[in-house]
This record gives C-alpha cells, sequence and structure tokens, in this order.
C-alpha cells in the first residue's frame, strides 16, 4: 500500500474520484446509521425505565442484539458471496424495517428481544455484503493505481459517522414524542433504503463472480492470523459497546438525565467526521496495520482510564460530564484508527473469491466477544464495586487484546 505523498493537503487527500456504485454503496452506509441510531443510543434507557429490566438483563440484551448483528454477519457475508449483494441487501432491509415497527410496539421482555434480534440479523445480512464489495473495490483501485484502499475504507467510515451523527439528533428530537415514534422513525429511513436500492444497485456487479462452492468455515477456523485479528478487533467492539451501556449509566448518574447523551454522541460523530481521514494518513497508510492498531488499542484504553480515575472524586452536573465527554473522545479517536485499517487487512488474509464470509467473520468472532462480555459488562456496573473499578477492568480489555495482534508480515 502506498501513502500520498507527506506535501499532500489534507483538502487534496480527502478529494477521492469513485466510481458510481461505490458511491451508492458509501452513501448507503450513511441512510443505515441515520436509521439505526435515530433508535439504539436510547434503547438502554427505555429497556430500564419503560420495560423495567434489570442491569444485567439490559446488558444481555444488548449483546443479543450485537450478536445477531454482528455475530451473524459470517451469514451474510457468505450469501453476499453466492447470491450477490443485491437480494442480501433488501431482504435485509425488510427484515429491519419489520424489526423497528414490531420495538416500536413491544412491550413484554420476550417481545423485545425478539424485535431487537431481528433489527441486528437483518444488519448482519446487509451489512456485510455492503461492506465486503466496498472492500473488494478498494483494493481493485488500489491495484489500478487510485490510491491506498484504506482511504476508500475511511470515506466509508465518515459516512458512516455522519449518519451516527444525524441519528441520535433525529432520535433525540422524536422522544419528545416517545420511544415508538423513534422506532417508526427508524423503519421509515430503511423503507427509504429499501425503495433506493431497489432502484438503483445493479444485479450484477463488474468484477463480481458468485461463488459456487458451500462451505469455507473450516479454513476460517484453521487461519491463525486471520483469528488473531477478530479477536483483537472483538475487544475494540466490546469497549465500543459500551457507548450504549456504560456511558449511558453515568450520563445518569452525573446529570439525572439521559438529554445529554445525544450531544455525546453528536460529538463523537462530528470528531470522526472531521478527523477520520487525517487520523487515517497519519495510521493505517504510515504507521502500517499492526502498529496502527496496537496505537487505536491504546486510545481506547485510556479513555476508560479517564473515568476511573475521576469517579472517585463523585463530580456530578457539568464537571461530572467532563470525564464522560473525554471517554467519548478518545473511544472515538481509537475505533477511528481500528476500523479501517482492521478491515483494510482483511482482504490480505481471506481466500479468494470468500472476501465478503472472512468480512462477515471478522464480525461474527467480534460479536461473539460483545455477547460473552456484554451480560458481564452490565452485571459489573451494578456490582457495587469501588467506584473506578469497573472502569478499570473495562479499560483492561483493549490493553490485553494489544498482544493479540498479528505479528506475520504486514502489507504496507
Amino acid at each position: 500500500m502506498t501513502s500520498p505523498p507527506a506535501s499532500a493537503p489534507a483538502a487534496t487527500y480527502g478529494r477521492t474520484r469513485l466510481p458510481p456504485v461505490l458511491r451508492l454503496l458509501i452513501l448507503t452506509q450513511l441512510a443505515f446509521n441515520i436509521g439505526f441510531f435515530a433508535v439504539l443510543p436510547f434503547l438502554a434507557a427505555h429497556l430500564g425505565q419503560a420495560i423495567g429490566m434489570a442491569g444485567w438483563l439490559v446488558g444481555l440484551v444488548l449483546g443479543l442484539r450485537t450478536f445477531s448483528q454482528q455475530g451473524l454477519f459470517v451469514v451474510g457475508g457468505a450469501l453476499a458471496d453466492r447470491y450477490g449483494v443485491r437480494p442480501v441487501v433488501l431482504t435485509g432491509c425488510v427484515l429491519r424495517i419489520a424489526g423497528f415497527v414490531w420495538l416500536g410496539y413491544a412491550e413484554r421482555t420476550w417481545a423485545v428481544i425478539a424485535a431487537v434480534v431481528l433489527i441486528g440479523f437483518a444488519a448482519a445480512l446487509f451489512s456485510p455484503a455492503v461492506e465486503s464489495e466496498v472492500a473488494r473495490q478498494a483494493v481493485a483501485r488500489e491495484e489500478a493505481g487510485g490510491g491506498p484502499r484504506t482511504r476508500v475504507l475511511a470515506l466509508f467510515a465518515v459516512s458512516g459517522q455522519t449518519g451516527a451523527f444525524l441519528g441520535p439528533l433525529l432520535g433525540a428530537l422524536l422522544l419528545a414524542v416517545d420511544f415508538r415514534t423513534a422506532c417508526l422513525a427508524g423503519a421509515g429511513v430503511f423503507v427509504l433504503v429499501l425503495a433506493g436500492h431497489a432502484r438503483l444497485l445493479p444485479r450484477h456487479l463488474p468484477g463480481r463472480t458468485p461463488t459456487r462452492v458451500r462451505g469455507g468455515i473450516g479454513a476460517v477456523l484453521r487461519n491463525r492470523r486471520f483469528l488473531a485479528l477478530c479477536c483483537a478487533y472483538g475487544a475494540c467492539l466490546l469497549a465500543y459497546n459500551q457507548l450504549y451501556l456504560a456511558l449511558p449509566a453515568e450520563v445518569e448518574r452525573v446529570t439525572g438525565s439521559q438529554a445529554p447523551l445525544a450531544w455525546l454522541f453528536a460529538l463523537s460523530s462530528l470528531l470522526a467526521v472531521s478527523a477520520q481521514l487525517p487520523v487515517t494518513r497519519w495510521t493505517g497508510e504510515r504507521l502500517g496495520p499492526r502498529r496502527a492498531l496496537a496505537c487505536g488499542l491504546l486510545l481506547i484504553t485510556a479513555g476508560f482510564a479517564v473515568v476511573a480515575a475521576a469517579r472517585p472524586a463523585g463530580w456530578t452536573g457539568t464537571a461530572g460530564l467532563l470525564p464522560a465527554a473525554g471517554f467519548v473522545a478518545l473511544l472515538t479517536l481509537g475505533q477511528m484508527v481500528v476500523a479501517p485499517v482492521a478491515r483494510a487487512w482483511v482482504p490480505d488474509l481471506a481466500e479468494g473469491g470468500r472476501l465478503g464470509l472472512y468480512t462477515g467473520a471478522l464480525s461474527s468472532v467480534s460479536g461473539l466477544i460483545v455477547l460473552a462480555g456484554g451480560a458481564a459488562s452490565g452485571g459489573l456496573l451494578d456490582s457495587g464495586l469501588p467506584p473506578a473499578v469497573p472502569w478499570l477492568v473495562l479499560a483492561a480489555v483493549p490493553a490485553a487484546a494489544i498482544g493479540l495482534l498479528p505479528r506475520a508480515r504486514e502489507h504496507a
């Protein structure tokens, strides 16, 4: 992988000409996240307050949501390899619409869990199809001399973060009515996505040949370098999942309200939108994948450490939000480093014709880690331990993941 000249300004770096399909897929990520983040940041509070779930059960439900999404990405990736991107994306959109409508009307625990799992599984279909196609075209563009693949994946991340910025703001406005209205608005966004892709997404993407051979999981499980990357990325995802579990609890503690959550998510998204491209240039393209991932995991560790250091003081109000804001900023910066680099590394570790499977497997292993850690995190936060201890335990997870990073040859 080559880097832009050291003298190239950030504006030049950001002006990347893309083919129409790649532009469509990147805008798809924007729309996906607007609909998704209009609901998800407020789900934990809804489950605990409106439904009356205990903290450990809220953590378990959030873990199930992540597992049904990230954990089953391998299914969506394999289906995209075999049947193509279009049918998998359209089916996922239909299921996401049904899931959001169901969640808006669900009042019993079993119904909430079923709706949340359906919402997650919908993403397990459309997200790996979109992500693997973006990665495939990014690699082809790189090989044709169009620039580093991380550049395209960084643009993809910026698009997603823009949606993650707009979504919570939309959700916060709709919560003035009620949670059901936010869910129905999220469903409405996916109705628009479904209609747009039914019209604009080609039935046959150039250069993509369906995989006729079944299986492939065994080869994934024997690929030690890939599994090491999966485990490290999973630790990052578990840490990032605390935006929806630990952060709401901390905000509620210091302010007595969930209202500041929308602004903290806005901080995260604005930081990602404004800094993703230069961060990717200075880490993914200059440090190499292993060093860049280690740097990102250290930033995430520091985010938890900031809250752990401040918790014994028991600050509330505006002062109490400062450590939370530091946590969000450092966690976001770490995620900005890790996500594009990890996904750019996958094509080098995947078998030919199986990029969808490997892209899905990256998220599936991560989803299993979050499922295992979700309930544990919720229980840890409700454990009554000294205030800094849960945050220190959470900080240890990304720190330990640095030792899991593959040490073999890196692409550069």
